[in-house]
């Protein structure tokens, strides 16, 4: 055969070649199933608090930890490691370095066996997303195949994700954050130049470098790691030095577990989410919990206490203590106890308080009667079976006197009490065998420490109780639903009186309002209390509803209140007094205010007078004064709201909002300037004492 026939020979042979190979190529790469991404989304559901901190972790169906995590979430000094060691011509290739191939097998043909790999990332993480058993020349062109095809659909950033979500580290530990959380204790946020040459090794023989079982095998990886990075230049000679010192981790550290009951709480919301943010925030979660742990050994075996931490600007639950200890049988730590329905005892006597003051019955410093009184066969007596004979409505609270606080209800009416805090968003849990009577007051209904925590935060924000939630909202967020507890002066009174309760020994006095409460047979311990920024409210029984011998709210749950506020931190900022409170010495209040009547009913119904009642405006009128149509810079001093009542005996007191306005008048007729749009409740005292009292929307 002629050199030119040999020429086209193979020529032709080429040719026929160079059309085989790329459609055998084409054919082979279609062979493949489509490529699955969702393996890295199939990873452990996490709890983070509102900065993003780990609180809780729960590990995936098949055991593993996989914690979701991105190259932003790692230290820049690990991925510099990473590459370094693993790829260092990441930046140059597609997804396959044929370059590290082709020196990978000259070597494999020098030394008769493997020097080098030529495996790149992308590589691994084709290996990591569809693992094969056999190692083969067949595996290794799949994995090139799927690293060509990552890389175009998800770039270098994506493939960098994906390594650090599923890279291999021992055990059920998947993922560089689940592996510095088990081996460092901490997220991989900040890492040692030690601590990140060792994650850089663990990958490549993650069960026989195991540093909690091979520690030496683990160190001679990590410095291996340490001293090709040296070499490379990303180091100096002391810095490798000093972390070839370091100790490797020779055991695995816990998961963080904050919150436990917010988090499975979190789960039963939304089960299908994989990343749950709430409002909480960790470093004061920790520190509750640990509060709440110390605070019951010395009380009882099966005591536990509960712990709510409300932001009264939002109503975003900021720490959540469920239980002293979750994982205590003996004191059934697995009950949320924040959701559980139990007797306040005198906790919820402020809202009595508030609605008296409302309604025009009394001020904070009309005198009460705490002596011994019958309400039909219900004769209340005091905790200490004492009493103190006339006091004011602001000592009697603070006190707790139970005999002017049921004396206050008798005029509001239990019925009406009950449906202002049902109105204010709080679930009242009543015996279905009788009406509501007066024991209401004294702690004869269930409520939920959370419903609790919610009604203080209303008296806190001046009235307007909060819906809570502790769950973060994605975006913007919706703004909080507002319920009145109270009006503002009401609230302002409560709270300045509250705010002067004697505190618990060695406490300090006059920082935050506050109130406690016993349930009957000493089963509920409650303290409530609050300042300008913040409502903590605690629990402390037995989940079982036991009686516990000495569990009195001011001795037991008082102190844990004071010292969670004391944890919290900051200056305990006090509301100002609202426009129109009356600020006055019993003696300078309007006759009708400085006592409490008791010479004649507060209703007509057992009276000869016609019954009062203001006649105008009617209950729940909307009254157009044209103050919307003025606009915000306009003086609303020429408006006047005219106030008419019928019956009752003058001269007539007429309250707004709490504040008298002008002195008793013989006459029925007043009228009243506001100082802009909203709600008012409009109040009239005769001079028996009887009242009437109406909420009006000013437009």
């Amino acid at each position: 055969m002629t050199s030119d026939r040999r020429f086209a020979v193979l020529a032709l042979v080429l040719a026929v070649l160079g059309l085989a190979i790329p459609g055998a190529w084409l054919n082979y790469v279609r062979s493949f199933r489509p490529l699955d991404l969702a393996a890295a989304a199939r990873g452990s559901t996490i709890i983070v608090d509102r900065g993003g901190r780990l609180l809780r972790a729960f590990t995936t169906e098949d055991g593993r930890w996989r914690l979701p995590v991105a190259a932003r979430d790692v230290d820049p000094r690990f991925l510099a490691t990473l590459i370094a060691y693993e790829d260092r011509r990441f930046a140059d290739h597609r997804g396959v370095d044929f370059l590290a191939l082709g020196r990978a097998a000259a070597q494999l043909v020098d030394h008769g066996r493997i020097v080098s790999g030529g495996s790149t990332l992308t590589m691994q993480v084709a290996r990591l997303l569809e693992p094969r058993a056999e190692k083969s020349v067949s595996a290794k062109l799949a994995q090139m195949v799927r690293a060509l095809e990552i890389e175009e659909r998800i770039g270098k950033a994506g493939v960098v994700d994906l390594y650090l979500t599923l890279a291999p580290y021992g055990g059920n530990i998947e993922g560089a954050r689940a592996a510095s959380l088990a081996y460092f204790g901490h997220e991989p946020k900040r890492l040692s130049i030690a601590e990140a040459a060792l994650l850089a090794a663990l990958p490549q023989s993650p069960e026989t470098r195991r540093p909690d079982r091979f520690p030496i095998a683990a160190r001679a990886a990590r410095n291996h790691v340490l001293d090709r990075v040296f070499q490379r230049g990303l180091i100096t000679r002391a810095e490798r030095d000093a972390a070839a010192r370091e100790p490797v981790p020779e055991a695995r550290k816990p998961f963080p577990f904050l919150a436990p009951h917010a988090a499975e709480a979190a789960l039963l919301r939304a089960p299908e989410r994989r990343i749950h943010r709430l409002t909480l925030d960790a470093k004061l979660q920790a520190s509750l919990e640990a509060l709440a742990q110390q605070s019951v050994p010395t009380l009882g075996p099966k005591v536990s206490a509960a712990i709510l931490v409300v932001d009264n600007r939002s109503g975003e639950i900021r720490a959540h203590v469920g239980a002293a200890d979750y994982f205590s049988q003996e004191r059934a730590g697995a009950i949320d106890m924040t959701e559980a329905i139990r007797s306040p005892g005198s906790a919820l006597k402020p809202f009595i308080y508030a609605l008296a003051f409302e309604s025009g019955i009394a001020h904070p410093e009309t005198i009460l009667e705490d002596r011994p009184r019958r309400y039909g066969s219900y004769a209340p007596e005091n905790f200490d079976l004492s009493f103190q004979g006339a006091v004011t409505a602001r000592r009697a609270l603070q006190m707790s006197l139970n005999l002017p606080a049921i004396e206050l209800l008798a005029e509001i009416g239990p019925a009406r009490f009950l449906a202002r805090l049902r109105n204010a968003g709080a679930e009242i849990a009543l015996s279905a065998e009788a009406a509501p009577g007066l024991a209401v007051g004294l702690g004869g209904v269930g409520i939920k420490l959370r419903d609790l925590a919610m009604l203080y935060a209303g008296l806190a924000r001046g009235g307007g109780a909060p819906s809570l939630t502790e769950t973060a909202p994605r975006g913007a967020g919706a703004p909080a639903e507002i319920r009145r507890i109270s009006e503002p002066v009401a609230s302002w009174y409560v709270a300045d009186i509250l705010r002067g309760a004697p505190p618990p020994l060695n406490a300090p006095a006059g920082r935050i309002a506050y109130k406690t409460g016993t349930s009957y047979g000493y089963r509920d311990a409650f303290a409530v209390g609050f300042d300008k920024a913040h409502t903590i409210a605690v629990w402390v029984g037995r989940p079982d509803n036991g009686a516990v011998p000495g569990l009195i709210g001011r001795q037991v749950a008082a102190p844990i209140l004071f010292d969670a506020f004391a944890r919290l931190g900051g200056a305990h900022e006090v509301q100002p007094a609202p426009p129109g409170a009356l600020i006055a010495r019993s003696a300078q209040l309007p006759p009708p205010l400085r006592h409490l009547r008791k010479d004649a009913p507060k209703t007509s119904a057992a009276s000869s007078i016609p019954q009062l009642r203001i006649a105008f405006p009617p209950d729940g009128a909307r009254v157009d004064l044209g103050l919307a149509r003025r606009g915000p810079e306009a003086s609303a001093q020429d408006v006047r709201l005219a106030l008419k009542a019928e019956g009752g005996a003058p001269p007539l007191t007429w309250i707004v909002n709490g504040a008298p306005i002008g002195a008793p008048d013989l006459r029925r007729q007043a009228s009243w300037t506001p100082d802009g749009a909203g709600f008012a409740r409009v109040s009239v005292m005769d001079a028996k004492g009887s009242t009437d009292s109406v909420l009006v929307r000013i437009e």
